[in-house]
């Protein structure tokens, strides 16, 4: 018996890899757990052994190739399987949990994997395979041959022998053995759930991943990450911001999809801002004060100018401070768009 459990998260939460390989980070996990009351023992309880990790190693090859991707599923997904109890092939059941987990929590795999623990005995010259073998038959049995599929193909494999070697015909007829058990456990598989479902849980985030222009990165990032720790703090939304040297990746995610889209809407905004209207008027906030005027926010991403000639109703104004301060409220109207979208404005009463 074996109790798989899935955790969704954001792209940050992958694995770091540190390593002499080029791979620098896995955003798909399985770990494995088998304590020692699984078995009916005692023992103590600590980090994993060799076993465990070999284990959950073998049924993370397994299930991986019909994980989407990340471009079709923006998430970190971490697995665990906590064996409950034993008397058998732990690995392939874990491997048969983890397809119904990842099911039950909406990740569109591609095909349910099921797992199998093939067996043998050889004597006198003869040999005989075993399917689904015991804790007692892989004991004292001569062969562990672990099969792990969908229905239409092999996704992993692990052969233990304690004999000098195994003839082909042998192990190909293990294989068809191995087949046709593992679609069984398919059926019943299938029958507890038949297709990942549509929705995420409630619980996980929501995440969307889109794409931008590489230019700008950052503008949506803003001076020491001013930009974007506002839109979160405002949101409520976790956002990464990303390139792969072509373009800008923005990932953004939070229980609440309606905080997603916010954030969303507003770096969309930030990317392409709306384009102001000659001679409209806007009630807008000031964001930025210069010795030759204030810039007044007056559609998302789109600020204009409204120059210190402009603020004394005629009058000379020596400072811009002097009618107004960083954050006012303030009614403007468009006077003039340069060629370069650059937005002039006036004050307004």
């Amino acid at each position: 018996q074996v109790m798989n459990v899935v955790t969704l998260a954001m792209p940050r939460m992958n694995q770091m890899i540190d390593s002499i390989t080029p791979t620098t980070e896995k955003r798909y996990m399985h770990d494995y757990n088998m304590p020692p009351w699984a078995n009916g023992e005692t023992g103590r309880v600590g980090s994993p052994k060799r076993r465990e990790i070999g284990h959950g190693a073998l049924a993370e090859r397994a299930v991986f190739p019909v994980v989407p991707n990340q471009e079709q599923f923006a998430y970190t997904l971490r697995l665990v399987s906590e064996v409950m109890s034993s008397n058998g092939s732990t690995s392939m059941a874990s491997v048969c949990a983890s397809s119904l987990a990842l099911m039950d929590a909406g990740v569109p795999i591609v095909a349910p994997v099921a797992g199998i623990a093939m067996g043998l005995i050889f004597e006198d010259g003869k040999y005989t395979a075993l399917t689904d073998i015991l804790g007692a038959e892989d004991a004292f049995g001569d062969m562990d041959f672990k099969v792990a599929g969908t229905s239409d193909a092999v996704t992993a494999l692990q052969l233990d022998t304690k004999i000098d070697g195994i003839p082909s015909d042998v192990l190909a007829a293990a294989l068809q053995q191995a087949k046709e058990a593992r679609l069984k456990i398919l059926d019943v598989m299938t029958a507890a759930i038949g297709a990942p479902r549509s929705t995420v849980a409630e619980s996980a985030p929501k995440i969307v991943s889109f794409t931008i222009p590489l230019d700008k990165v950052g503008e949506v990032i803003g001076p020491k990450g001013k930009v974007i720790n506002t839109i979160q703090q405002e949101t409520g939304a976790d956002i990464a911001v990303d390139d792969d040297g072509a373009v800008g990746i923005v990932t953004i995610g939070s229980p609440d999809s309606s905080k997603v889209e916010d954030a969303k809407t507003r770096i969309l905004n930030i990317v392409d801002p709306p384009t102001a209207e000659l001679g409209a008027t806007y009630t807008g906030r000031v964001v930025n004060i210069a010795q030759f005027g204030a810039f007044v926010n007056i559609l998302p991403g789109r600020d204009g100018l409204v120059h210190i000639s402009k603020l004394g109703n005629g009058q000379r104004v020596a400072r811009v401070e002097d009618v107004l301060n960083l954050g006012d409220e303030v009614t403007v109207r468009v006077d003039d768009i340069d060629d370069r979208g650059k937005v002039s404005l006036s004050l307004i009463g």
